[in-house]
């Protein structure tokens, strides 16, 4: 059989799935009774290995969410480390952890303008955060979840 390196079967979107698996699996290397699917099959879950790296906190642009969290007036509710009349950005962080879910959620939540309980008993609906791209809006709910500390309520 021949092996190539791993970054030659994560060229994405260089070739097409079937010449990645001709190239990985040439004819009569080892394909046994499954032939092309086998291979497409290995070739897929290597691809799929090198989509599924995580992201690094460094690909966080925190000055830039502090900005457009400023820019849109969420500081007049919350703050990074203490509660205000919503929760402090580190509670919500400690709120979401380990969910895989977290980013879906903290997303929805600052576009949706859903109804939100104050302390007082009153209700009003949420602010929606406007951004000049989906990726600025990634990067604020990015950083919200990337605090660390914080209680879960």
């Amino acid at each position: 059989m021949i092996r190539r390196p791993l970054s030659a079967t994560c060229g994405i979107g260089t070739r097409g799935d079937d010449e990645r698996a001709r190239q990985a699996f040439p004819a009569g290397a080892g394909r046994g009774r499954h032939g092309e699917r086998a291979a497409r099959f290995t070739v897929s879950l290597l691809l799929a290995s090198c989509l599924a790296v995580p992201r690094t906190a460094a690909a966080i642009d925190a000055a830039a969410a502090e900005a457009l969290m400023l820019d849109n007036g969420c500081n007049k509710c919350h703050a990074v480390a203490k509660k205000k009349d919503g929760p402090a950005y580190r509670d919500v962080a400690a709120k979401y952890r380990g969910k895989p879910d977290a980013e879906e959620k903290v997303t929805y939540h600052v576009t949706s303008g859903e109804m939100v309980k104050f302390d007082d008993g009153h209700e009003e609906n949420h602010k929606k955060v406007k951004a000049k791209s989906p990726d600025d809006l990634k990067n604020l709910v990015n950083w919200i979840l990337s605090l660390e500390g914080g209680k879960k309520y």
